[in-house]
């Protein structure tokens, strides 16, 4: 008989703790989300700014990085909500009957085309050359990260970490691109929608500009 697999097979996740994510190799990996550039509407000369900006970023970086886009059913329930709020408060009546008609537009419009909403990641990773972890992945799920266990060189390798992740901060930032590092919250809920995407609708961490 063939011997069952435990989820953790399946799952490259050994535990977060923080803003850090543990692979099951030790490896260190923090995420950025990270705003977009509307290239299409920049002038000529700022689109070949960009490029060779962007370039000479890339060029500065002894390590591997991963840029992640992930696009997601959005969810308009809050939005259509606030309508039927304002709508409630409205007294004009013509106005009502707009907002009225306008809402049921959104709806219909909203169940016979996917309103999708994308999100760009920038996935930074260090792999230091021992890292002691206790705890399993259904810690991941439940919100809540296990302990590391005492091991005096995991903060010098979380600086390490840490030292790169301002490097591609400061270097995206030339360029324009506004990064914020995803918190244990926002990465368990990010993972979860990786390894569940029938479920990707929701909301996403949102990156202020």
């Amino acid at each position: 008989m063939a011997k069952n697999s435990a989820t953790q097979d399946f799952v490259g996740i050994k535990d977060i703790k923080g803003d850090i994510v543990i692979e099951p190799s030790g490896k260190m990996v923090s995420i950025l989300l990270a705003s977009s550039i509307n290239f299409a509407l920049k002038s000529l000369d700022e689109q070949r700014a960009i490029l060779q900006q962007f370039q000479s970023f890339l060029n500065t970086l002894d390590f591997t990085l991963q840029i992640y886009v992930q696009s997601r059913r959005l969810n308009i329930d809050p939005y259509l909500s606030k309508l039927n709020e304002l709508g409630e408060d409205q007294d004009n009546d013509l106005m009502r009957i707009q907002l009225r008609e306008y809402i049921e537009f959104i709806k219909t419009f909203t169940t016979e085309v996917d309103v999708m909403s994308k999100n760009f990641f920038v996935v930074i990773p260090y792999s230091p050359t021992a890292v002691t972890i206790k705890g399993g992945v259904s810690s991941i799920f439940s919100g809540n990260s296990a302990s590391l266990g005492v091991d005096a060189k995991f903060e010098e390798h979380r600086l390490q970490l840490e030292q790169r992740v301002s490097l591609v901060t400061e270097g995206l930032a030339r360029i324009g691109v506004k990064t914020i590092a995803l918190q244990q919250d926002e990465l368990t809920e990010l993972f979860y929608h990786i390894y569940n995407p029938a479920d990707a609708a929701g909301s996403a961490p949102v990156l202020e500009t």
